[in-house]
Order: C-alpha cells, then sequence, then structure tokens
C-alpha cells in the first residue's frame, strides 16, 4: 500500500495561505498591491473589527476581464509573468498568484469589477475555498474585493489573533507603506465605519509625510539624493536630533517596494556613526531605483526580503550619500549647547562634535563645593521645544532624614502641572506631595540634602569640615570629559560611569514603587498632547493600565493623538512628547508578546535610562557628591539595569605595579 499521496488541493491552498496570510494585515497589503497593479488612482479601505469581519478594497483601476475571474482566484494564476525567465525582470508588486487564492481558502470572498469599456460588471464569489458561478451585476468601473470572516474555518489561527486594536495597528502600518511608497495616489482608510486617514494625491512626497507623520517630523528631515552606476537613491534622511529607540521608522523602498534588507540598515547605522547616542536608532524614508535584472525580489513569500547582485555597491553608494550631505550641512546649528550655570563653559551635545580642550576635567574640593553654584540651586526650566541637558537633574533616592520638592517659583511643574496634589497611580492624593504613607521622600531630594541633619545643609564648611572626606571610604573625586568620575578610595582608584551608576539609581528607586502600585504621579494643569502613528496610539491605549501602573496617564485624543494627562514625578524635567513615542516604540515587539511583568520590566529599564544624567553632561561638585552617596544605598550598584559595569577599580597595588614600584 502507497503511503504517499499528493494533497487536495484545498489543503494545499491552507498551506499557502498559512504562508502569505499571517493575519488581516497581510490582506489588506496583498489586495493594495494588486490594486496598484491595476494602474489605479483612487483606492479606498474600509476595515471591520481590525479586519476579522470585513476587509473591502475598493479601486478604480483597469478591472479583471469578465473570462479571468474564475482564472483570478486560482493558485498560481497570473498575468504578470510567463516564464521562468520573467522572475529576473518583474516590474509589478505582485506576481507569484498565489493571494487570491489563499484569501478565499481561508475566508468569504466576493469580487466585484468592471472594465472601462464594459457596459456591466461582473461578480465571483468564494465562500471558504467554494466557488459560486460568476455572474453579471452592476458596479462602477475598477475592481471592488469583500474578504469576510477571515480564518472562519481555520480557527486555530484565529485563535491566535491579537486584539482589535492590535491588528487594525498592523493594518496601518501597511496603508503607511504602500501611502509613502505611492503618494500620486489618493488613500482612504476607515475603521469601523469612522475615517482614519484620507491622504490626496501629490507629486512631493514631504508633503505625504507631513500628514502621516507631523510637521516636527517632517521639519526635521534631510533632503538626499545620489545617481551612480544606474542607480539612484533619493529620500530624506532625518536630522541626528531626529531619532528613535528601535529601527521601525527607517523605510526603505525599491522600485515602489517596501523591504527590509540588514546590509542597508547597517549602512544606515554607519552614516550616522558619531552622530547620536548609543542604543539609537536614525530616521529614513529612503528610495532605490535598481534594474530589474540586478534584484531577485522571489526569496520570500510576502516579497519583504530581496538579493541584490552587489549589495556591497549599494551599501558604499548609501553610505557616501549620507556621510556626503551631513559634511555639508552644519548639523551643530540645531543642537541646543547648554552651559552648567554661572561661570559655566559649554560643551557640545553628544555627538554634535568635539568638546573644547581645557575643560574636560573637573576636580572637586570641599571649598569649591560651598562657592559653585549647583544645578539644584537654579529654577528648575521647561522648554517646550526641545529640552537641554542643563535641565536635567540628577535625582536620588528618598533620604528618610530630609525631603525636597522641584517645583517653579509659581507653584507649577516644568510641565504646567499644578504641584500642590501629587497623586499615586492607586488613585490616591497625597496630603503632602513630598512624602508617601511610608514616611520615605516621594521626590527625590535636592544634593546637599542628603547629608543635612541639622538643617545646615546650605551653609559654608567649616576647616574641620572640609578635611573630611566625602563619604566613608572616598576621598578627592573628579570629572573626566563630562562622562566619567575617578574618585580616590581608601584601595586606590576607581572610574565612575555617571550615566551607568545613575540608571541603576533610578532603576532601584522606581521598580518597588511599579510593583507596589505607589508611583508618585503628577497631573498636569493643562494635559499635553502627543502626535504618533495610529499603530503606536493603539498600542499606547491597549496597553493604558500598565502605564498608568508607571505613573502616565493616557488617553485618546484623535486618530493620531494621544493626550497626557498625567507622568511620573521622577520624570518631571524628561521630554515627554519623546518619552511617549519611545514608550510606544518599547511596547510594540511582534517576536513575542511578553507577559505584564516583563513588560513593566522593560518599561522601567528605559524609563530609568531616559531620567538619568547622559554621558557629556557636566556635573556641578554637589551633583557628583549625590551621586557618589546614592551609590552607597543600593543594592547591584556595581552594574546598570542592562548589565553594564559602573565603576572599574584600580588598586594601589596595580598602580604601583604598573609603574614598577614593586620589586
Amino acid at each position: 500500500m502507497s503511503r504517499i499521496h499528493q494533497l487536495d488541493v484545498s489543503v494545499v491552498n491552507k498551506i499557502a495561505a498559512g504562508e502569505v496570510i499571517e493575519r488581516p494585515a497581510n490582506v489588506v497589503k496583498e489586495l493594495l498591491e494588486n490594486s496598484l497593479d491595476a494602474l489605479s488612482s483612487r483606492i479606498e479601505v474600509d476595515i471591520e473589527n481590525g479586519g476579522i469581519d470585513l476587509i473591502r478594497i475598493v479601486d478604480d483601476g483597469e478591472g479583471i476581464h469578465p473570462d479571468d475571474l474564475m482564472l483570478a482566484v486560482t493558485a498560481h494564476a497570473t498575468s504578470k509573468i510567463a516564464s521562468a525567465d520573467d522572475l529576473f525582470r518583474v516590474q509589478t508588486m505582485g506576481f507569484r498568484g498565489e493571494a487570491l487564492a489563499s484569501i478565499a481558502e481561508v475566508s468569504r470572498l466576493r469580487i466585484k469589477t468592471r472594465q472601462a469599456d464594459s457596459t456591466t460588471g461582473h461578480e465571483v464569489a468564494v465562500d471558504c475555498g467554494q466557488f459560486v458561478a460568476p455572474q453579471s451585476c452592476g458596479c462602477p468601473f475598477g475592481t471592488q474585493i469583500e474578504v469576510r470572516q477571515l480564518f472562519s474555518n481555520t480557527p486555530v489561527r484565529r485563535k491566535f489573533l491579537k486584539s482589535t486594536s492590535t491588528e487594525f495597528a498592523h493594518i496601518t502600518e501597511h496603508f503607511i507603506r504602500i501611502a509613502l511608497a505611492h503618494p500620486r495616489l489618493h488613500l482612504v482608510l476607515r475603521h469601523n465605519g469612522k475615517p482614519v486617514f484620507e491622504l490626496p494625491g501629490t507629486q512631493q512626497l514631504l508633503d505625504r509625510i507631513r500628514l502621516l507623520f507631523g510637521n516636527e517630523m517632517a521639519n526635521d528631515l534631510i533632503p538626499v539624493e545620489s545617481d551612480a552606476n544606474g542607480i539612484r537613491m533619493w529620500g530624506y534622511a532625518g536630522h541626528p536630533s531626529l531619532s528613535k529607540s528601535t529601527r521601525k521608522s527607517q523605510y526603505l523602498f525599491l522600485n515602489g517596494r517596501w523591504i527590509q534588507d540588514r546590509s542597508l540598515q547597517h549602512a544606515l547605522s554607519e552614516a550616522y556613526r558619531g552622530l547620536l547616542m548609543i542604543g539609537r536608532q536614525p530616521v529614513a524614508f529612503l528610495f532605490l531605483e535598481v534594474p530589474a535584472g540586478l534584484v531577485d525580489v522571489n526569496v520570500h513569500p510576502t516579497k519583504t526580503e530581496v538579493r541584490f547582485a552587489d549589495s556591497q555597491q549599494l551599501f558604499r553608494q548609501l553610505l557616501s550619500m549620507l556621510r556626503t550631505k551631513f559634511l555639508s550641512l552644519n548639523l551643530d546649528s540645531v543642537l541646543q549647547v547648554p552651559s552648567t550655570g554661572a561661570g559655566g563653559h559649554p560643551f557640545a551635545a553628544a555627538g554634535a562634535g568635539p568638546r573644547p580642550r581645557g575643560f574636560e576635567l573637573q576636580a572637586w574640593s570641599p571649598s569649591q563645593a560651598a562657592t559653585n553654584n549647583s544645578l539644584w540651586n537654579q529654577p528648575p526650566r521647561f522648554d517646550a521645544s526641545r529640552p537641554t541637558l542643563s535641565d536635567m537633574r540628577v535625582f536620588a533616592p528618598p533620604n528618610p532624614l530630609s525631603f525636597g520638592t522641584s517645583s517653579t517659583i509659581d507653584g507649577t511643574t516644568p510641565n504646567g502641572s499644578d504641584n500642590t496634589a501629587s497623586e499615586s497611580t492607586n488613585g490616591a492624593i497625597n496630603a503632602d506631595p513630598s512624602t508617601d504613607t511610608a514616611g520615605i521622600s516621594a521626590v527625590p531630594p535636592p544634593a546637599g540634602e542628603l547629608f543635612a541633619d541639622d538643617g545646615s545643609a546650605g551653609a559654608t564648611p567649616s576647616p574641620a569640615d572640609t578635611a573630611r572626606p566625602r563619604s566613608t571610604g572616598e576621598m578627592r573625586a573628579m570629572q573626566i570629559r563630562d562622562t566619567y568620575i575617578v574618585v580616590e578610595t581608601d584601595e586606590g582608584l576607581t572610574v565612575i560611569d555617571q550615566h551607568a551608576l545613575h540608571e541603576r539609581i533610578m532603576y532601584e528607586y522606581l521598580r518597588p514603587r511599579v510593583l507596589n502600585n505607589a508611583v508618585e504621579s503628577q497631573r498636569m494643569l493643562v494635559p499635553e498632547t502627543v502626535e504618533l502613528t495610529p499603530k503606536e496610539t493603539a498600542l499606547l491605549l491597549e496597553h493604558g493600565e500598565v502605564l498608568n501602573q508607571l505613573g502616565f496617564g493616557v488617553r485618546e485624543f484623535g486618530r493620531q493623538t494621544v493626550l497626557i494627562d498625567r507622568y511620573p514625578v521622577m520624570l518631571a524635567k524628561a521630554n515627554l512628547p519623546q518619552l511617549i513615542r519611545d514608550l510606544a516604540e518599547q511596547l510594540d515587539q511582534p517576536e513575542k508578546q511578553p507577559d505584564r511583568r516583563d513588560l513593566l520590566d522593560s518599561l522601567l529599564h528605559m524609563m530609568s535610562c531616559k531620567a538619568a544624567i547622559k554621558a557629556g553632561h557636566r556635573l556641578s561638585p554637589e551633583e557628583i557628591d549625590t551621586l557618589l552617596a546614592q551609590r552607597h544605598l543600593i543594592d547591584d550598584a556595581h552594574h546598570c539595569p542592562h548589565g553594564r559595569p559602573t565603576a572599574l577599580v584600580l588598586t594601589e597595588n596595580e598602580l604601583e605595579r604598573q609603574f614598577g614600584r614593586l620589586g
């Protein structure tokens, strides 16, 4: 008896559907690409329940000939290639002939179409692989495709779909990619009858970017262009001040097709090397026009990955295009260069260029600590456009012996919030905004207060005081290159990474409060609006409960905007809009779905990093003093939350050995 048998056509189509149709967004992508190949100038997309109940796409393209209707929903039937050689010169978005047949196998599909020279339209329906004979119907010229009850006959696949907002966010992302690749198209997107996007056709890509991502991003884009060896590159690259925590804002298009390519992404990263902080990714909208014979687009079922004949050439051209453009610009002109206050010297922002020589070393002495103006003594400031490094405060965990608050002269916080009532995430209003129910400071104290036990924190130290080391086992300290703190200890010498240490302090301060729903948050008098992509908006709203536990109040405010009415007190000086965008990117984890505790911990790592002082931030003597004191009050001070060491120790014996003093 034969043990090998040929699979049924229905089973084959279901297997193909599993490769091509993973979720409703894949259906939208395939159908939009078919509409593009039909030379449409207007496409309308209607979605219900995240695409699970209905996906309807209507275009004004060429339509389908009546004789081809049945073939259109048959596997591996296409009008776009005729032989294997055609695979190496594909000019259309689709060509494999799998999409409609796969969709028809796992849904209730209905197609209405009419060509411009025909007086009547024709209709065909397929109910989960069961064909209904074509018939005449009335319809405008073009094609209308309806997909209802997706995965109705494959309940396992339907079970693994995410929430409505998440599925629609994926649909929106595919819609945005098509909208960017083809700005000439008039595109409409509606969800549950409500308009989400209506994008009129335009000849200017920047106009399309402005509609999709807002003016703030569009104003920070730099036009780039290169033409060499028959390959043209053009588009927009983000100013170094515009960066993201992931690569999701890097849009690469090859001959009108959105692609992912590690080599090109690596070229982007190399072009921005030295201009961005470590861990940040550039923003880019880049288009490649490559002869069809030099690229193979048939290496992945979804056609998002391609293979180039000479990827190194593209790497070099892209890298050269961006670096040449950057060299012709004064990138420092739009970056803020803050100072350390009265008598301080300006320093370059991270990646903006070399620091002035002569200001790289800052030594600590007790007499200097009494006279220098500290950041703690300056009234907090708020810049609605972009915060400066001098506005970032060195927060410290609370000291049970003293309490401190941060407010402006008029009693409001820098974000325009009312400082008279600070609330924790469990909804209780604290009578005293500086303390919580455990009698511990809710706001980290200013520098100097940590060591004050008699109310004399601001007094000029006596000679006896200046002779004492700053803390047990530690003596003199100095800051090097505005990044490292060198401390003399009883054992020898310790070099501390100021950002890594402060990041651990922030993490240890915030984590127990988050887990106990006791994060001190500040309600804003005037809520702040943050413009996002629809996918980012959906992710923030979907994880609203987690954000609330972290101290954020996020509400929906339009299709691409959220309203922030509450934020954690410890992040009072952070760039709130940028922080919200980074949170949205952190929440977008398509490769895995972490549990609630993992998600909280991941966001805590990010928030701690955002709240911590950065490399390149010059500290006053008082700030160095406070930072070193906190090192002895936390566990695991030897590593930051990401696992990097916070300090390196060079013992006295090692120093003597290196200098040849030991026999």
